[in-house]
């Protein structure tokens, strides 16, 4: 953990940005999180903590954190961003449910194979993808 904080402060050091006990906090919640956050959800969860962050402070230290590929952004199309860890996770694809907005975590390794051999069937080499299907319970 300590490294990765380290990593982060350079970070913030490279955006011209100060390294602050708010900054780290919110980088330690999203850190020990493995849920779909919302800022909101995070503003309480840091509050419950006892660590006063502003909106402001907020969203500038996501941007970061996702910037630097600390966390990944989601937009499942419901005018809610969430943020999810990325350090210490496995790939993985989401299927969210249209009634519910519950978001199904998984992995296939057929589906991943699929799309390496379609880039290449066309000539190219698949370097990221976001991959979200949208459900509905039977």
């Amino acid at each position: 953990m300590q490294s990765v904080i380290e990593k982060f402060k350079q970070n913030l050091q490279e955006e011209n940005l100060k390294s602050t006990p708010q900054r780290i906090a919110i980088l330690e919640e999203m850190l020990d999180s493995d849920e779909h956050l919302e800022c909101e959800e995070i503003l309480e969860k840091l509050k419950q903590k006892g660590n006063n962050v502003s909106r402001a402070t907020l969203y500038r230290t996501m941007d970061i954190l996702v910037k630097y590929s600390f966390i990944r952004k989601l937009d499942i199309g419901d005018g809610r961003i969430r943020y999810e860890r990325k350090i210490g996770t496995s790939h993985h694809d989401h299927m969210i449910c249209v009634d519910t907005g519950d978001i199904i975590e998984f992995c296939s390794d057929e589906i991943e194979n699929l799309q390496n051999e379609i880039a290449e069937k066309h000539g190219y080499k698949l370097i990221r993808h976001v991959h979200q299907l949208f459900v509905k319970k039977i």
